[in-house]
């Protein structure tokens, strides 16, 4: 089973209750176990309205909560990821690939494009991690470039929404150039005086936190999401301390510093609408 596979909403879900689940009509919160009814759910966007926890949502979902409706026009469609280390763990790389673009009905990790928030225009790179737990490999590193360009040409802001297990090992240092050339990319964005708003979403980890998902001069995260580079048993034993109690958390992020705000999904939109008022003139 490949690692991704066992995060959940809200961290690992060690020592829960099983619940049997009816197909399609109910899901079960990872926040609370409790089995809600799945129409329920997509009037309040997924957020339980019993614990208010944000169940994970795909990256077309959030496209249509952020954008004005009918204003996202997808570009960079015509990349496609490609195995240039012949990579094999348990499967082929090449076979992981054809079984997330299945699952997904993606054909990469990030959807990419321009759209209009509240009728300001903005280019948009939205994380989906169903994709092979939304890792960044060498297409998803060049479509966030070229996102970050696209702002830059139309001078425009760039928001960006992170959802990531972080580099794709399967693309070796391929994967971890990316994080060099979005983050150099990015201070060109800077030095045109242009906007960028980072919102992190359950999870952001690893190589994708460590780039251009902390790099956003304001950063957004929603309540309760996992969030850092590395697992807690890797920093404990590299530390040699105690790690303190939801380290890990947007709310511990927002309480040291790291994040601004955290905002609940239902109010994403508008959030973004009024820092984009206060840092964009057009």
């Amino acid at each position: 089973m490949p690692w991704y596979d066992n995060i959940r909403i809200g961290g690992f879900n060690k020592g829960a209750k099983k619940k049997d689940i009816p197909d399609g009509l109910w899901l079960k919160c990872n926040g609370c176990g409790e089995i809600v009814y799945r129409k329920e759910l997509e009037k309040n966007l997924f957020v339980c309205s019993k614990c208010g926890y944000h169940l994970r949502i795909t990256s077309w979902d959030y496209i249509s909560i952020l954008c004005d409706e009918g204003s996202f026009q997808e570009l960079d469609t015509e990349i496609f990821p490609e195995d240039p280390l012949g990579f094999r763990d348990s499967k082929p790389y090449t076979v992981r690939l054809k079984n997330a673009q299945a699952k997904s009905g993606l054909t990469e990790a990030v959807i990419c494009g321009i759209g209009e928030i509240d009728k300001v225009p903005i280019s948009l790179a939205v994380m989906d991690f169903r994709f092979i737990g939304g890792s960044m490999g060498s297409v998803v590193g060049e479509k966030i470039t070229r996102s970050i360009e696209r702002a830059i040409e139309k001078k425009i802001p760039l928001v960006i929404v992170s959802a990531s297990g972080g580099a794709r090992m399967q693309e070796g240092i391929l994967s971890l150039m990316q994080m060099v050339k979005t983050a150099g990319t990015l201070t060109r964005l800077k030095e045109a005086g242009l906007p960028y708003i980072s919102v992190l979403t359950n999870p952001t980890t690893a190589g994708v936190m460590a780039s251009y998902a902390s790099l956003g001069d304001v950063i957004v995260a929603e309540p309760k999401a996992l969030l850092g580079f590395a697992g807690p048993r890797v920093i404990q034993q590299t530390i040699g301390e105690e790690l303190p109690k939801g380290f890990q958390s947007s709310e511990f992020f927002l309480e040291h510093g790291f994040v601004d705000v955290i905002v609940p999904r239902g109010k994403l939109k508008k959030t973004i609408s009024t820092l984009l008022g206060y840092l964009y003139s057009g």
